[in-house]
């Protein structure tokens, strides 16, 4: 039997060709030059078509891998309330094409040198969250539930512990995982629910003429109210000394408490919600992190496992609950635990 051959550049060259043949029909011009501005951490590709006037920006997804559907609305639903997103031009469902207005390349990310640097990009994100979850209808959307969240850690289960590190549970450290796994969900799901984008970070957040726009919004949910700003201030991409994230989370929460939003009265239970949402989160990402790397050949994730593992080491030293995730977890690492404090 004949072995077929795939060629990425030839498949590149017709992907392009009929890219450029949509938008002469769409735009009724031929772009001048049509190149892949990037992809992320999805099925997704975008190509940048440069005219002699602007640029635009097509997101390219197979149809059979992604459903733009959520994309469009919430697009919709955050342009009507005032936030910053690409505008939509044209969509084909059937091609698994959208053409969005160019917001440019520059991510927050890179501008986030130190801390006299981010300060004032952080508070701009922090008003803009509030903004968003004061104004924002959310019970139409999906719910982050106990399912939900379970289902997700369950990932860096199967992908961080399992393939990249190799390490299947035995009877008694899944055990503990389930305690633990249990734990974490019943205090995530007392918090109350608002409009949750689900991946508010660095390299969603774009600067257009000195002000943040928004990407990367399709899945969002009616979740905790914590997880987003967990999302900014414990980055996956960056990290900072505790004192300064505690200042933005106290500037949040003293924000959020003047727009009516329903945070804890006091600071302190709050932060150790936003504490136990972010574990929650960064379990996940241990998982997705190995699983594009291991699956999806997309190595450049992995540099930033050690950042992610850090936040998971430090909330489960902290809460004396969570110590047998933590010895569990380092265990897997063939590390030893440290001694901490506990809440």
């Amino acid at each position: 039997m004949q072995q077929t051959t795939v060629n990425p550049a030839a498949d590149a060259d017709h992907r392009r060709n009929a890219i450029a043949n949509w938008l002469l029909a769409v735009t009724g011009a031929a772009p001048l030059s049509l190149d892949i501005g990037g992809s992320d951490a999805s099925v997704r590709r975008y190509w940048r078509a440069c005219y002699a006037q602007r640029k635009l920006m097509v997101m390219d997804a197979d149809p059979a891998g992604f459903d733009a559907t959520p994309f469009l609305a919430r697009q919709a639903e955050l342009a009507a309330a005032g936030v910053r997103v690409p505008a939509v031009l044209a969509h084909d469902a059937a091609l698994g094409l959208t053409l969005l207005e160019d917001l440019g390349s520059q991510e927050l990310a890179p501008l986030l040198i130190d801390e006299a640097s981010a300060k004032a990009w952080y508070l701009q994100a922090i008003d803009n969250l509030v903004a968003l979850q004061s104004t924002l209808a959310h019970a139409h959307l999906p719910v982050f539930d106990a399912a939900f969240q379970r289902r997700e850690m369950e990932i860096g289960r199967e992908w961080y512990l399992g393939v990249h590190l190799g390490q299947a549970l035995n009877d008694k450290q899944l055990a503990v995982w389930e305690r633990s796994l249990a734990l974490i969900i019943a205090r995530n799901v007392a918090q109350p629910r608002v409009f949750m984008h689900r991946d508010y970070h660095s390299r969603n957040l774009m600067v257009v003429e000195g002000k943040l726009a928004l990407l990367d919004f399709q899945d969002a949910v009616s979740g905790p109210i914590s997880y987003d700003l967990v999302s900014l201030l414990r980055d996956a991409y960056v990290s900072w000394d505790e004192g300064f994230v505690l200042d933005l989370a106290i500037r949040y929460w003293e924000q959020a408490r003047a727009a009516g939003l329903p945070v804890h009265e006091d600071f302190s239970e709050f932060y150790a919600a936003f504490e136990w949402q972010g574990l929650q989160r960064h379990l996940k990402v241990l998982g997705l992190f190995a699983r594009l790397k291991h699956r999806d050949g997309k190595e450049r994730y992995l540099a930033d496992i050690p950042r992610v593992f850090g936040y998971v080491r430090g909330v489960c030293q902290r809460y004396s609950e969570l110590t047998p995730l933590g010895r569990l977890l380092l265990d897997a690492r063939g590390e030893k635990a440290e001694v901490g404090y506990t809440f």
